[in-house]
């Protein structure tokens, strides 16, 4: 079989990850450039610190390298596997508390942004959802987070998270409540108009 290259964009994680198990270097290459962005983002807002984000993709990553010879495909989807063991990294330094004080407005801007009015406006947004995330407790964060940010289905956050669908429905639920409490003095102030 020859093994997956960049070129094919089709490839399935799985399907690499096997070929990476077999020797393929260039198919890891292809996971890393595809899965790393995905994990920092997801770290990153469970943390809310883009350097430990970072620390916890890289050993995601790494905890994914030394299991792939032993990978049997059909069993569970390699983005699934990652985002458990980002969310479990992510929980173990929130309770060791390594977790650091919110970066003043991190993030790179996007290309092609309307103006400085609007950019600010979006930085002002994304803190506010950022702090009222941190105010969440861990499980309705990590749901929320995989459901609303990630786009994760509820019974893919299931297997993440280890519970059942209805408990993944039950906390993205009252974590939305909780955010809409927490945000909605704010309509104003977060330049969103009524109506």
């Amino acid at each position: 079989m020859t093994p997956p290259h960049d070129t094919d964009a089709a490839t399935p994680d799985e399907a690499l990850l096997v070929a990476y198990g077999n020797g393929d270097p260039m198919a890891a290459a292809i996971l890393t450039r595809r899965l790393v962005p995905r994990l920092v983002a997801f770290a990153g807002r469970m943390l809310n610190d883009r350097a430990e984000a970072e620390d916890v993709a890289q050993e995601a990553m790494l905890r994914l390298w030394r299991i792939a010879p032993e990978w049997r495909q059909g069993e569970a989807k390699v983005t699934s596997w990652l985002y458990r063991v980002a969310a479990n990294l992510c929980i173990d330094r929130q309770r060791r508390g390594r977790r650091q004080a919110p970066l003043a407005a991190a993030g790179d801007p996007a290309d092609g942004r309307p103006g400085a009015v609007a950019a600010m406006t979006e930085a002002d947004r994304a803190r506010a959802l950022q702090a009222a995330l941190g105010m969440l407790p861990e499980r309705q964060r990590q749901a929320v987070v995989l459901r609303h940010l990630e786009g994760l289905s509820n019974p893919e956050i299931a297997r993440i998270m280890d519970i059942g669908v209805e408990a993944v429905e039950s906390l993205t639920a009252r974590g939305k409540r909780a955010l809409t409490a927490a945000l909605s003095g704010r309509r104003e102030e977060l330049g969103y108009e009524d109506g």
